[in-house]
């Protein structure tokens, strides 16, 4: 799914108004009917509802909606921010439809004097500023948005929170921003709902199709993307009938230390299960009963120091290298790893510990195989590049690590972020918070070396396996529960998350 900027997206809106063609006043009137159905499936109609509109599309929106549920029978009463003297043709033309119904409520509001509380069982719906806000939120609205912050009422924000910017970081800007529940965004998901910092304000979020025109969507060029099923279930190899190991290749795993031979454990276990043919796993001698007594179906490597990665195995046989899980820094897994590295001519995925070594040596970063694929959490990712102010200004060092090494940086965390050598961006839609648990990320190495060397692309393995790793966590939290939901249970559930995909 493309994600588009506020100009796009602006964009979009006329091209669907000229090309369908619809008014504009009627696409504002098919949006407010997306938005209705999801009120009248979400809140309970006993409820009382208090929308807050300002004097652009976004107040027309809620007013249209207003309309819609008044007529429903819901107890709906209307505050109008009077914030200006300017207002749009479609917020007027809605304006004088609710006046006309029989039974309205409206109240114009000038100044934060004249707004009244709202009771903690009102639900209130946010319909103040939409995307196309480029200014921080003052004044006596940000004031009023300050107040409904204060409430403890559900909150639905109308395409975005108002007060928050789409596109640019929020952080920070001196402005009001409202604290959303829920966000019904319109057509396409916003960068703004994608990262940390914005949590608070964005809540859950959906997405209402709205009918925008699909050759308009379907030919504008974006650097960032929402995965969803679909765009990854054509990516599915099918299996030929006269195939056998050899066919989905040999992995290599450099993983284990002394103490630590449960990363390697893991990220073996993980790439069995994701289609591998063949795997070796390179451990210190120290690990050899963990690994054969856990894992049977690998076969082992055996480094000549007891305790930790010292020397490169012979690397001809192998379609895919992984290093980090759980290999420690002492002076000799340093060397080896430069060793790798210069001898390496296929991709590498790299994690854990391996990245906390690049991150002291950032020279050896230029040395990486092109389209090798490092996959840090956000504390590896700030020891490579350094801090950030913003979660937009993070998103931008990735890209630049990317681009300039022409990798693959996968950032994990909720709604992981896969960075390609070109500057695109794709950020996944499966995983929630259960998987923040041990040696999740060692699963995530080994789900991507499985499908690398299985013959995947480093772009599809990327995508697919930070996909199929979020959605094998979410059938762990549907079975176990979140709290109770460990890195084995995600192994687990890999192959259901395989057919899920393909149901």
């Amino acid at each position: 799914m493309k994600i588009l900027s506020v100009d796009k997206i602006r964009d979009a809106d006329a091209y669907t108004i000229k090309h369908e063609p619809i008014s504009s006043l009627d696409l504002m009137e098919r949006a407010s009917e997306k938005l209705f159905m999801w009120v009248c499936e979400h809140v309970d109609n006993k409820k009382s509802i208090e929308i807050f509109v300002g004097l652009g599309n976004n107040g027309g929106d809620g007013l249209a909606l207003g309309r819609m549920l008044m007529n429903e029978g819901y107890e709906v009463s209307i505050n109008v921010l009077r914030y200006s003297d300017n207002i749009t043709d479609d917020f007027q033309i809605n304006y004088d439809r609710l006046l006309d119904l029989d039974k309205h409520v409206v109240k114009n509001i000038s100044s934060l004097d004249e707004f009244n509380a709202v009771d903690e069982n009102t639900v209130i719906i946010d319909a103040i500023f939409g995307s196309g806000l480029s200014r921080p939120v003052i004044g006596f609205t940000g004031k009023i948005i300050n107040e409904i912050n204060k409430s403890k009422s559900i909150v639905i924000a109308i395409d975005i929170p108002s007060g928050l910017f789409s596109d640019v970081t929020s952080k920070n800007n001196g402005g009001a921003i409202i604290n959303a529940d829920y966000t019904l965004s319109f057509q396409f998901p916003k960068i703004a709902f994608l990262v940390p910092e914005n949590d608070l304000h964005v809540g859950q979020w959906n997405i209402l199709d709205i009918g925008l025109h699909h050759d308009f969507i379907n030919s504008t060029i974006t650097s960032n993307h929402y995965v969803i099923n679909e765009d990854v279930v054509h990516t599915l190899k099918t299996r030929p009938k006269f195939s056998h190991k050899g066919t989905f290749g040999h992995a290599l795993i450099i993983a284990g230390s002394f103490g630590k031979m449960g990363a390697a454990i893991l990220c073996s276990r993980a790439c069995l299960k994701s289609g591998v043919g063949l795997l070796h796993t390179h451990i210190p001698r120290s690990g050899i009963t963990a690994l054969q007594s856990s894992t049977p179906e690998t076969m082992l490597s055996i480094d000549n120091d007891e305790n930790y990665f010292s020397e490169v195995p012979d690397l001809n046989s192998f379609n895919a290298i992984a290093i980090g899980p759980g290999i420690g820094q002492n002076e000799q897994t340093l060397k080896a790893l430069k060793l790798l590295i210069q001898n390496s001519n296929s991709p590498m995925v790299l994690d854990a510990d391996a990245l906390n070594i690049l991150s002291n040596n950032p020279t050896w970063l230029a040395f990486l195989p092109q389209s090798s694929i490092l996959t840090p959490h956000p504390k590896e990712f700030e020891r490579i590049v350094g801090g950030w102010n913003n979660d937009f200004e993070c998103l931008d060092k990735q890209k630049a690590l990317a681009q300039k090494h022409s990798i693959y940086v996968v950032l994990k965390g909720a709604n992981t972020s896969i960075c390609f050598p070109d500057g695109q961006i794709f950020f996944n839609s499966t995983g929630n918070p259960g998987m923040a648990t041990a040696g999740s990320g060692d699963v995530l190495t080994g789900i991507i070396t499985g499908l690398l060397a299985s013959g995947y692309s480093p772009a599809v393995s990327s995508v697919m396996g930070v996909y199929l790793h979020g959605l094998a966590g979410d059938l762990s939290a549907v079975e176990n529960g979140m709290e109770a939901t460990t890195a084995g249970d995600i192994i687990e559930n890999l192959g259901k998350a395989f057919l899920d995909l393909k149901s």
